[in-house]
């Protein structure tokens, strides 16, 4: 059996090692060294024990992550060779090391990994900053793979392998997007070794700006004060919710149920729409924190009753997003757009139990009626049952209004329910013409009536300029002015 010892160097300085360590680097056993860009390597130079480095492959691989993944292989390898080696990386082996975490992960049963700790730079570090981790909580991340996700507003943490400028800039871009380019930060410098320790607190922009960014460099995130705070994240709200919701919180929402506010969701989803069609991106932005918003709510308040929380709704959004996307997360493969629809569509009904094309039809929820025929009609016409062409639609369309008609001239005050009927047969035919040109009856028709406003902005104007009110003008007056307005509105 082969084995390899994972030692830890500590934080920089030849005092941190630990005695295990010391009898472990000497005990004439190969020693291989992640990196030799770690002032403890003094220790190997003085005493002339001979050492191998991995930064070469630093140069050799693309990325990170392939560059751990060779040290990993090679170690194995190394070890089955000389059946017992040393392994040293900086710090403790147990804290922002991945070639570690890829060991540990390696199922051998012929390779024993053992680790022989060492002090890490979370203890001088946070010593250097003075802030206590139980108050402020601490979070750990890799700046190599950092990004959008790893961001925490709320609690302090470090991103450590902060090797060069370029890894800096590349934070520094997805900080700036939360935090902004005024926040401060600190930026570590060689923490643990004594009389080279440097601490800077800048803001965010000069992130990149520091000359001296290398291996041992750590930048600290403080987390955002609640006193003077001006960024939220999904924490925050749920906390705001349930402070309305306690009873020293709003009357009005802590009275709320499910079904007392179910028609907000409908109403902020259009405001959202609305503010897509207007191309308003600051409005965009508030409609969806009021869509959001209301998720939270209903979140709260199924809490409250203990039956589920949004733990429970991202588990099984996420577990869909799987599921119904084998061509992403499985073998399965698809060329076209088209194909993933179907796909998905097979797979939902899969899920919920469908196996009638009726059924198929009964799954479209009570949407709006505009929206709800245009689905209807796009799932009939996925097994067949659809014109050939636009025309055969326009020639239902022509079909349905001298029906219209005729029911009209028929009705003198009496069948209410068919003249009904008709009409709903005309506006369901209309909708399969715009289904057939690719367009969203219901966005087309919220144009019209904005279209049908400003016109009708415009002959208000107008007459004031007249002299006149529009409720004395008399229709053919009127008539005029909405001809004019048309000149200004398409």
């Amino acid at each position: 059996m082969s084995k390899i010892y994972i030692l830890g160097l500590g934080p920089g300085d030849v005092e941190s090692l630990t005695l295990g360590v010391v009898k472990r680097i000497e005990s004439g056993d190969k020693n291989f060294l992640r990196t030799e860009k770690h002032p403890t390597v003094e220790y190997f130079k003085v005493n002339n024990i001979e050492y191998q480095s991995y930064d070469y492959v630093y140069e050799k691989e693309e990325g990170f992550l392939d560059v751990y993944k060779y040290i990993v292989n090679d170690l194995i390898n190394k070890a089955k060779t000389y059946k017992s080696i040393n392994y040293l990386v900086p710090g403790n082996p147990m804290v922002a090391e991945k070639t570690v975490e890829l060991l540990l992960e390696r199922k051998d049963e012929n390779l024993e990994v053992e680790i022989l700790t060492g002090v890490s730079f979370i203890e001088p570090t946070i010593e250097l900053i003075k802030r206590d981790p139980i108050n402020n909580g601490l979070k750990i991340v890799d700046g190599t793979v950092f990004d959008f996700n790893d961001i925490d507003i709320n609690i302090d943490y470090i991103i450590t392998q902060v090797y060069n400028r370029r890894v800096a800039s590349d934070i520094k871009l997805v900080l700036s997007e939360v935090y902004g380019d005024e926040y401060e930060i600190y930026i570590v410098n060689r923490a643990g070794i004594k009389g080279e320790e440097k601490l800077y607190k800048i803001p965010m922009y000069e992130l990149d700006r520091i000359d001296e960014i290398d291996s041992l460099t750590s930048i600290y995130i403080p987390k955002v004060d609640k006193i003077i705070k001006k960024i939220y994240d999904v924490a925050d709200i749920i906390n705001t919710m349930k402070l309305l919701r306690s009873e020293k919180g709003c009357p009005w929402d802590s009275k709320q149920t499910h079904e007392s506010i179910r028609q907000s969701i409908i109403e902020e989803a259009y405001e959202v729409v609305d503010a897509i069609d207007r191309e308003d991106r600051d409005g965009l932005v508030e409609e969806l924190g009021d869509l959001l918003f209301q998720i939270i709510f209903h979140c709260q308040i199924a809490s409250e009753e203990g039956i589920f929380n949004l733990y429970h709704i991202t588990t099984e959004l996420n577990k869909k997003l799987i599921f119904r996307h084998p061509h992403v997360f499985s073998e399965k493969k698809v060329e076209k757009s088209d194909e993933v629809i179907y796909n998905w569509n097979k797979l939902k009904y899969k899920e919920r139990g469908i196996s009638t094309y009726t059924g198929i039809l009964k799954d479209i929820p009570k949407l709006p009626s505009l929206m709800r025929s245009y689905k209807i009609q796009e799932r009939a016409g996925q097994i067949g049952f659809d014109w050939e062409s636009v025309d055969g639609a326009l020639d239902k369309v022509k079909e349905e209004y001298y029906e219209v008609i005729e029911s009209i001239n028929a009705f003198k005050g009496g069948d209410v329910e068919k003249l009904e009927v008709e009409l709903g047969d005309l506006l369901f035919a209309v909708v399969n013409v715009c289904r057939f040109l690719n367009i969203n009856p219901e966005v087309a028709l919220n144009r019209t009536v904005n279209k049908f406003i400003d016109r009708f902005e415009i002959m208000e104007i107008k007459s004031r300029k007249m002299g006149k009110k529009l409720e004395e003008m008399t229709l053919e007056e009127m008539d005029i002015l909405w001809n004019e307005a048309k000149l200004h509105i398409f």
